[in-house]
This record gives structure tokens, sequence and C-alpha cells, in this order.
């Protein structure tokens, strides 16, 4: 983020980037463990449940289906109640079935629960980014929206050694360590839900914590912002579902999902395949070191998009990097070089992210964009369905990681020949593949 001359500037952007990043950023980290722990207990609810591979990609992939059929009358449901109402009541109901799920007896229980999941947060994600641009200019969006995203390595870095610790550790009463993780890292989804009820903060003229210069300044600057960009269009809520560009944005991201939720997912069993010697709590620390490599990758790229003013090459040179280190990931055999070349891969694909998100803000008003960003989000994690199920039909037939790893490869690199034939123009027609309205592509 670039840094002002101008004292109001400063003070107001600083203020409102602590007051309100912290909070999303700790909402989106129980967010992520409670949807990606399953991949932790699959160390242990595989054989219990007795579930084969391809079972178990199911159950993980099952979530994207309630969360895409739901997400987008969610996200019209927060336009109508509001943040603060709504994305409370996303919390509190995913925490309750994400405890449900330590009850599972058995895959059909298991398949149920994470699709009601699903069904729970969808509209939890887009909503936020939508929230995030009633509060931030587009040259603090990527920025803003990077500290926010940046959620999903740290909740990986977190729930690596935390899952894996009380799978081994906590058996009280008798009951495993699996089903103790998945109660126990559900309960903070719904006591943050009642704090999201009592201290979020709709829009800046509701901020008390500002001061009424900063209010002011905050007010005029978004506004400003938004009136100077009549090429901007403003679509009905079918025309966005259907735009061009937006669902041309969304098969960019259902490539992108399916290679990065298969290899997240994978995560804990591809480790332990290293060595039949690990621990499970050995596993979470080595699973922390891609993901704290990938943090670090997120937040420094996002910061150079903004600072430069750039997005394309921002969207498409993570996705490239991405997919060559997946691909060499799946080939390599010793587990060092692997490691390597998985946190390289786990660095392109989340430094992709905050360049990619401000692209829907560029050629949509910010109403529209709801729901764009919603069909977007919907319609491309439907490739969370597809890259844990296809990695776990795969392993069934080749008893190894390499095919999956590859085949999650080619879709990250369809998504990066698109995410380059992308043009950014400044205009609204749409020509092929897709323009995206910007008055230049090096804004």
């Amino acid at each position: 983020m670039a840094i002002s001359a101008d004292p109001l500037e400063t003070s107001t952007v600083r203020t409102v980037m602590w007051r309100i990043i912290p909070f999303v950023f700790l909402l989106y980290v129980v967010n992520y463990i409670d949807r990606a722990n399953i991949g932790y207990a699959g160390l242990q609810m595989n054989k219990e449940l007795q579930l084969s591979s391809s079972a178990f990609g199911l159950a993980a992939g099952l979530f994207f289906i309630g969360y895409f059929l739901f997400e987008v009358p969610s996200n019209m449901a927060l336009a109508r109640f509001g943040a603060r109402r709504w994305i409370a009541r996303i919390l509190i109901s995913w925490g309750l079935v994400a405890a449900l799920m330590a009850f599972a007896q058995n895959d059909i229980q298991l398949y149920v629960l994470r699709f009601l999941l699903g069904v729970a947060e969808a509209g939890f994600f887009p909503g936020i980014i939508v929230y995030l641009t009633y509060w931030f200019r587009s040259r603090e969006l990527a920025t803003a929206t990077a500290l926010f995203t940046a959620a999903i390595p740290v909740s990986y870095i977190i729930a690596s050694p935390l899952s894996t610790f009380i799978l081994d550790h906590v058996h009280w009463s008798g009951i495993s360590g699996w089903r103790w993780m998945l109660l126990l890292e559900a309960l903070p989804a719904v006591g943050l839900g009642l704090v999201c009820y009592l201290v979020l903060v709709e829009r800046p003229q509701d901020a008390k914590w500002l001061t009424s210069q900063q209010k002011q300044w905050l007010i005029a600057e978004l506004e400003a912002e938004h009136t100077a960009r009549p090429d901007r269009a403003h679509l009905s809520t079918w025309k966005a579902l259907t735009n061009r560009k937006v669902l041309y944005l969304a098969v960019i991201y259902f490539a992108y999902q399916a290679g990065s939720l298969g290899v997240g997912y994978w995560m804990p069993q591809i480790v332990k395949g290293f060595s039949k010697t690990l621990t499970n709590t050995q596993v979470g620390l080595i699973g922390m070191i891609p993901y704290s490599v990938a943090t670090v990758a997120m937040i420094w790229w996002s910061r150079r998009s903004d600072r430069t003013g750039e997005r394309k090459r921002h969207t498409y040179i993570p996705l490239g990097v991405g997919a060559v280190a997946m691909l060499a990931a799946g080939l390599v055999g010793s587990p060092v070089p692997a490691v390597i070349c998985i946190s390289l891969a786990l660095a392109g694909l989340y430094a992709f992210k905050a360049p990619f998100w401000a692209v829907p803000t560029l050629f949509l008003t910010r109403a529209t964009a709801a729901v764009a960003v919603a069909a977007v989000n919907s319609v491309g994690n439907l490739g969370g369905f597809v890259g844990p199920y296809a990695v776990g039909v795969i392993k069934d037939v080749t008893h190894s990681k390499t095919g999956g790893l590859v085949f999650l490869s080619a879709l990250v690199f369809v998504a990066f020949i698109m995410a380059v034939a992308m043009r950014l123009r400044g205009d609204n027609s749409p020509p092929s593949p897709v323009a995206v309205s910007e008055t230049a592509e090096t804004r």
C-alpha cells in the first residue's frame, strides 16, 4: 500500500486497516480450520470409518457442492440483512455443523454433514470481500484482501501442529482423537459468531472509532472513486451471473481451486507417505513449512500489485509458478525436494488470490460486484470438489501421489493460460476471451 504524505489520509487508512483486518482475519482462520481439518482427521478417520481414498476425496469435496448451491443466495441475503447479522449467522451455523461431524459413524453421515457444512459456510468469503470494498479504496484493496486471505495459509500453519497434537494426545473418555479434534476446533466459530453480532461495524459512517474528519474523508474518497468510473457496468443479478466476463473469471478460479484445494486436503497424507515412521505430530510440523512460505509470498506479492497498480501479470505469473512446481512435486521421489516443490507451488497459488479478487471491481459497480464475486467464488469453488475427489480416485487406481499432482498441475496450467489471455482495457466491449474494463493495463 502506497504511503501518503497527507496525514489525514495516512491516519484514516491505518486506523481502518487495524480495526477491520485483524478481526476478519481471525474469522477466516477459524473458517478454514473447520473446513480443511478433515485432511488431518483422515489420518485416523479413514481407518476407523473404513474410507477408501476416493471416499475420503468425495467427503472432502462435497463441502463445495453445498457451498456452490447456496453461495449466491447467501450473499444476496447479506446485502438484505447486513454484514453484521448475516456473517454472525454464518459463523454460528457452520460451528454447529462442524461440531456434529465429530459424531459421524459412517461414510453416509460424513457425506451429509460435509454437504451441510458447505451450505452453512456459503456466502462468508464473498461477503467479506464485498465488505472490504465498503472500507478500502482500489489502491488498498489488494493489500487488504491479501491480509484477509493470508488467513488461509496461516490457518494451516496453526492447524497442522494443533490438529495433529490433538490426534496423538487427546483421547478423553476413550473417544478417538480425530473426533475430539473436530469438536474442539468447531467451538470458536460459535463464540466468534456472537462477538461478530456485537462488534462488527457495517459502514464508515457507523464507526465510532473514526473521528468526524476521518469519516468525512473516507466516505468522500469511496464515493469519488465510485463515481469516477462511469464505464463500470451495473448489472442485474441474473445478468451478473450470466455475464461472460464473470463466467470467464469463474472458470479460471475453478481450475485454480481444483489445484489449490486438491493439494491442501491431501497434504497430510502426502507428507505421511514420505516415511512410515512419522508420527501425526511430525506430519503436522512438516506441513507447516509450505504454508509459512505461502503466507510470506502472498503478502509480498499483493503489496507489489498495489504499489505498481498492475493486476494482470500479478494474476498469471503465480499460476505459472504453481503449475510448474506442482508438476515437479509429483515427479520427484525424495521427501526434501518434494517439500520444496510443494512450498513453491503453494507460494504461487496463494500469491494469485489478492490480485485476482481485485479484478471484478474494475468492471462492475460495487452493488453488482457483490453478486459477481459470489458467482465467481461459487462456480470456481466447484473445483474444490473436483480436485480432492480426482486425487482420491487416481490414488486408488495408481496407489501413488504422482498421478494426482500431475492432474492438478494440468488444471492450474489451464488457469495460467486463461489468465494470460485475459486483457485489461478501457472499454466495456467484451472482446474474446474477456475484456475487463480498466483505464489501462498498467493503471
